[in-house]
């Protein structure tokens, strides 16, 4: 039976369409998908994400531990609240999970981990932590709840939601957050857009949606979320990159130091493969829909889609793709989409940006 989150009865007496995502009965939509992606594009819209798994670690190697977890070196976080992305990776460099870590204060961390992958992610911290000796904790934190409020007026109406939390909150910059009171609020989200991401006790997450929503935040579920993610170029776990895909073929090199010179987890196959194929933005140029899994074909071989979607605000097919490795933005290639042949353009990733088209539609007839 797939889990329920503190806000399925939120949704059902909301009438959302609910599926199983990752063990999760979750809303995909409320009624129009296109409505609820606009809604956060030009306004404000909140997601329950409550199904992702907060985990404190802390104790007196928590932050060596994490350098050694971590792909990316959680020792530029020396500010309380200041956030980090990274991998999570395997010893053969693939990726276990992408996640957010917290800095919450001292060597006190918290990190975000993916719904589907959650349980694999607390067995593989218990794994390394034990093996390598750290004395540190992971405590999951499944007594909280999430909800992201993501848009460009999505900070006003949380301040109007919660008016007590704006002199708190007010000041942070992206990829911050703070504590006040009950809630864990960052400045963080998965949309493109500015907003916060809420943690809060489960059982205040209702009151606390009902408030939102009153201040004029619109719901939007998995549909609305997963094209605005696409949109922004952020990736997916399990669609753009998994166990057996390395960080340097998903786009996410960025996230990886090997400036310093820690030994963390699945660094020596980094080091020993390197990029063996590039990570890029498509467009298609004639009307049609990207999706997953589908073949491009160009001068230097084939790649394939590993995310597509019609993309609302661009009113174009776009994906993401992993392609022969010198392939580069402004090429010319084929898509395979349902035994026909449609041209598109290789493109630089974001598609948008707080609410801004950084490309155009091309050729569409």
């Amino acid at each position: 039976m797939p889990k329920r989150t503190p806000l399925y009865e939120t949704h059902v007496a909301a009438g959302a369409k609910l599926v199983d995502f990752g063990g999760w009965e979750m809303p995909l939509n409320y009624g129009s998908q296109i409505d609820e992606h606009h809604a956060v594009r030009r306004g404000a819209g909140m997601f329950d994400v409550s199904h992702m798994c907060p985990v404190d670690i802390g104790g007196p190697d928590a932050r060596t531990f994490l350098r050694t977890l971590l792909a990316n070196d959680v020792d530029r976080l020396r500010e309380p609240g200041k956030a980090l992305y990274s991998c999570m990776l395997n010893e053969a460099g693939g990726v276990i999970d992408d996640l957010i870590v917290y800095l919450r204060q001292g060597d006190a961390f918290r990190i975000v981990v993916n719904a589907s992958t959650a349980e694999g992610d607390l067995d593989w911290i218990e794994q390394v932590r034990t093996g390598r000796g750290f004395d540190a904790g992971a405590t999951a934190r499944r007594d909280l709840a999430m909800i992201a409020i993501q848009g460009p007026d999505a900070r006003e109406k949380f301040w109007a939601a919660r008016p007590g939390t704006r002199e708190a909150t007010a000041g942070l910059r992206p990829f911050v957050a703070c504590e006040t009171g009950d809630l864990f609020v960052a400045r963080t989200g998965y949309t493109g857009e500015d907003g916060f991401e809420v943690m809060l006790p489960a059982a205040l997450a209702p009151r606390l949606w009902a408030d939102l929503k009153a201040a004029g935040v619109a719901p939007a579920g998995l549909g609305a979320r997963d094209t605005l993610r696409l949109e922004a170029g952020m990736n997916l776990y399990g669609n753009d990159m998994d166990a057996s895909v390395s960080p340097l073929d998903a786009g996410l090199a960025w996230t990886v130091d090997l400036k310093s010179a820690r030994d963390f987890v699945g660094r020596d196959a980094l080091e020993r493969k390197g990029a063996t194929r590039a990570f890029v933005g498509l467009k298609l140029l004639e009307r049609g829909v990207l999706r997953s899994h589908q073949k491009v074909y160009t001068s230097r071989g084939e790649g394939e889609i590993t995310s597509g979607t019609f993309s609302p605000t661009l009113g174009i097919g776009i994906a993401m793709a992993r392609m022969p490795l010198e392939t580069a933005a402004g090429d010319r290639v084929e898509v395979d989409v349902r035994g026909k042949r449609l041209p598109a353009q290789v493109v630089r990733m974001p598609f948008v940006r707080n609410g801004k088209a950084l490309h155009d539609s091309g050729h569409i007839a």
